[in-house]
């Protein structure tokens, strides 16, 4: 399994404190079964920076220590980049890193509570510089949350997304679970991943968020994230799901 999205590297950001804790949350990785971690250490969030040459070198000294350990999990280059609006001048300033250095997919998060205006066209600009921007958790963005035809319009403009599997489970409340069902069945989602912080209260979780998926959904749709991880870290296309509009439902007693 492949996570995509996980701070994993130590003392950077709100992730990992020390190596400690980076050795950890490994070897808590592979016991869910994952092999692969993409690193995306927080940028530009008004707490955190982290560059793109810092990260690659972090990544490549970690890889290093878990290797000595005989710790069997891959740490890939990431960034999750808080948008912002010069954010395709340091891409081209090689401030901003892609997933896996070189595949045209770039994690980009949302502020909690809003959709900055120049989102849409600031989006619409990466895809046309050949970039394909994934935003991050957007099931915990309250505006996204309370207006989700904006998410319709995101997706349907040929952004990707990517839902937290501890929302899915409930870890970030009944309302968060609930949106992300609903982005999973209007084809609004390409990718689940765990955005691990730690092993105590910001874990992995994908073992059971796959099994929600699998139990409720099929095994089908399982297999397509997975798949979709896979072609991430490896440039391939993302092909996904006709997107449509969430209309507010029942769906199997869960809301």
């Amino acid at each position: 399994m492949i996570d995509i999205h996980c701070h994993i590297l130590p003392g950077v950001d709100d992730g990992a404190r020390t190596l400690e804790d980076s050795i950890e949350m490994a070897k808590a990785a592979a016991a869910q079964g994952i092999h692969t971690i993409v690193a995306t250490p927080h940028h530009r969030n008004n707490q955190f920076d982290n560059y793109r040459e810092d990260i690659l070198t972090r990544v490549d000294e970690l890889n290093r220590i878990l290797e000595e350990e005989n710790i069997e999990v891959n740490i890939l280059p990431g960034q999750e980049t808080r948008i912002y609006g010069d954010l395709a001048e340091g891409l081209s300033a090689k401030e901003i890193l892609p997933v896996n250095l070189d595949t045209p997919y770039i994690l980009v998060e949302l502020p909690t509570s809003t959709v900055p205006k120049y989102t849409n066209k600031l989006l619409y600009d990466l895809q046309v510089e050949g970039y394909t921007p994934v935003i991050v958790h957007p099931e915990r963005n309250s505006e996204l949350l309370s207006k989700p035809d904006k998410l319709y319009e995101l997706v349907k403009s040929g952004v990707l997304t990517q839902v937290t599997a501890a929302s899915l489970v409930g870890k970030f409340g009944k309302k968060i679970r609930n949106f992300s069902h609903e982005i999973i069945q209007s084809n609004l989602t390409h990718f689940i991943a765990s955005d691990a912080h730690n092993v105590h209260n910001r874990g992995f979780i994908m073992q059971d968020a796959l099994q929600e998926i699998e139990d409720t959904y099929g095994v089908e749709l399982v297999y397509y994230y997975q798949e979709n991880a896979e072609f991430m870290i490896a440039g391939g296309s993302i092909v996904g799901g006709v997107p449509e509009r969430i209309v507010k439902k029942k769906f199997l007693g869960i809301f």
